[in-house]
């Protein structure tokens, strides 16, 4: 890319980037998680919640997209 910039670390304008770029991603690719702290008895079941919130919010990326979850790798007839 020829016209793409690099910036040093130091450079106060790279903090700036990086937060536009956060900003962007949230603005069309948002995420949830619910609000609060959470306990956990082991890694495991902190895994699995963990995994039920990715799943929620992979559903919810594609349901924006007006795409049902469930088609997705199916080959169209």
């Amino acid at each position: 890319m020829e016209d793409s910039r690099w910036r040093e670390p130091g450079d106060p304008e790279l903090s700036r980037a990086i937060d536009r770029v956060w900003r962007f991603a949230r603005t069309i690719c948002p995420r949830r998680f619910p609000p609060g702290v959470y306990r956990h008895r082991s890694i495991e079941e902190a895994k699995q919640l963990r995994e039920v919130w990715e799943v929620a919010n992979f559903e919810a990326f594609w349901e924006r997209r007006g795409v049902k979850p469930a088609d997705l790798g199916r080959k169209k007839p």
